[in-house]
Parts: C-alpha cells; structure tokens; sequence
C-alpha cells in the first residue's frame, strides 16, 4: 500500500507554485517536484530500520532555481552528450545549442530538468507530463512527454512515454546523485558496484563514444547494509561519479557537496547515438512512442 500526498515547495519568480509529491509505503518515502520531476529526497532503511535521506538535493526551491548539476531530475530531451550538437534527419542538419565543451549536454540551454510539468495523482504514485514545441532548444517536431513515478513495495518504477510530430531523437533519464551512506556523507570510496556488461564503452577527451556497450547494475554499502539493484529497458547505463562536484554547492542540512560525494546511474540510450549507426536506434517517429522503464529496487543485507 502507497500513501500518495502533496504540498506547495515554494514558488517560481513569476508567482507559479512548484509542488512537492510524497509517496511513501512500508520502508521507503520518495518526495518529487513539479519542476523537473526532480527527486527531491529518497529515504530507506538500514539493516537496523535507520532512515536516511540517500540522495542529494536542496531543502528549497531556490536551490534547484539555481544553476545546479541536474540534482534528482528528468533530463531531456536527449540525456548525456551529441557530439558538436548536430545530427542530421532525412538529409537536413539540426544544429542545438552548444553548453559541454564542443558538445551539446542534457537538452540544451532549457532542458526538461527546467520545466514545470503537469501532474496527476495516482493511487500508487505520480504522472507528470509536458509538451515540448517543435524547434524547442533546435529539435524537431512537438514533443509530448508523460514520466511516471510508481512505488510499490521497496520498489521504485520510472515509466517514460513520449509522441511526435515530427521524427526527432529522444533519450530520457532521471539524474539522481545517490550515496547509500545518507545524503552529507563526504564521499562513496566504502560503496561496492557491480555492472554486469558485455562490455563498456570509451570516450573521447570530449565523452564522445567511439564503441558500443552493454549494461546491467547494483551497488551495495557494506556499513549500513543498503543494496540498490537497478533493471531498465534502455540500452546503456551512464555510471558516473560525481567528479565535477567541487564542495561549493551548500545542499540538504547545510552538508557539503565535494568530489565523488555521490554517484549516478544514469539509464539511457548510448551517448551521441543520433550519430552513430551502429548504435541502439535514437529516433521517435509520428505514430510511435517512446517507453522505457527503469526500476529501482531498494533492500537491505
């Protein structure tokens, strides 16, 4: 049984006020906003019953208003890195705003991480959708999205849909920053992570791929017992380490965020796929959708 409430967050500058959407069944409660979708906080248990917050995240709006490293959010409308921000689609070149280096990152300028979606309760969980204008940050085609967050159990479901107008590229995830010690804790060197991959993927100096991969995932935190196994219908895995945190962002409690503060398991399809061939299809088409799902799935040994 999941226990389904909401409360005002905070409000944007223009007066529009953010919600917050707590969802809490027997040992896990997972609070996410209207603004990007963003899970604002996610606790379970240890081995004894402590809880704790095991993302990272602000206790106020302004925090998440601010330029922030996408805490918690849906990235969209294409996740991780196209290289020189281009692509092409039936011979004609789209050029997106360039924010990475020589690249472009995350859906540009304004990504879905920045939007106000629209929600809906459900009974075990929330719906948020939005629409995407066709040439919205260079990309083709208007876009609706609807992410789902279900909690069932010690389970978390994150449910992508998305349509089009026209043929567009489209590669959506959640980027949560997790440390399974509790959120302020200075770094994850005592977590243990197993991906089991046929095999991984280099890069570029610019994170560019140069070869495909394949993924499946769980971290476990042998102080407090806490296991995270993640299964997903995408393709890949973006595994990273927080490595551009830098202490200067004041997060939840006051705490610090320094380098390798947290980790991201970042489900998705392969990274600048729209230009590589030989990857996973990176294309929605009129009369398709898109739909992927990643479940997150939190116990204790």
């Amino acid at each position: 049984m999941t226990e389904v409430s909401s409360d005002v967050f905070g409000k944007l500058p223009d007066g529009r006020p953010v919600e917050r959407f707590t969802l809490r069944s027997r040992g896990v409660t997972l609070r996410v906003l209207s603004l990007g979708g963003i899970v604002s906080s996610l606790e379970t248990g240890d081995r004894h019953g402590n809880m704790a917050d095991i993302v990272l995240g602000f206790d106020n709006l302004q925090g998440y208003i601010n330029k922030h490293p996408y805490f918690g959010a849906v990235v969209g409308r294409v996740a991780n890195r196209i290289a020189e921000g281009k692509f092409s689609i039936d011979g004609k070149e789209y050029q997106l705003p360039i924010n990475n280096g020589p690249n472009s990152i995350h859906g540009g300028l304004k990504g879905f991480d920045k939007v106000l979606w629209t929600p809906e309760v459900l009974s075990n969980g929330v719906r948020f959708s939005m629409t995407s204008a066709d040439g919205e940050e260079g990309y083709p085609g208007e876009l609706k999205v609807w992410v789902t967050y279900i909690l069932d159990g010690a389970i978390l479901a994150i449910n992508y849909k998305a349509q089009t107008t026209k043929t567009t590229p489209i590669n959506l995830t959640n980027h949560s920053y997790f440390n399974l010690a509790g959120n302020g804790f200075p770094n994850i060197y005592d977590h243990e992570v197993s991906i089991e991959a046929k095999s991984y993927l280099p890069v570029d100096m610019t994170s560019i791929p140069t070869v495909k991969t394949y993924y499946f995932y769980r971290v476990y935190h042998q102080p407090s017992g806490r296991l995270l196994q993640i299964e997903t219908t995408q393709p890949g895995v973006q595994f990273y380490t927080a490595n551009f945190l830098d202490g200067s962002l004041k997060g939840k409690g006051g705490a610090m965020y320094p380098k390798h503060s947290a980790f991201c398991l970042e489900t998705q399809n392969w990274p600048d796929a729209v230009n590589k061939m030989n990857f996973p299809d990176a294309l929605l088409r009129p009369g398709e959708e898109y739909d992927h799902t990643t479940w997150f799935k939190f116990s204790v040994l």
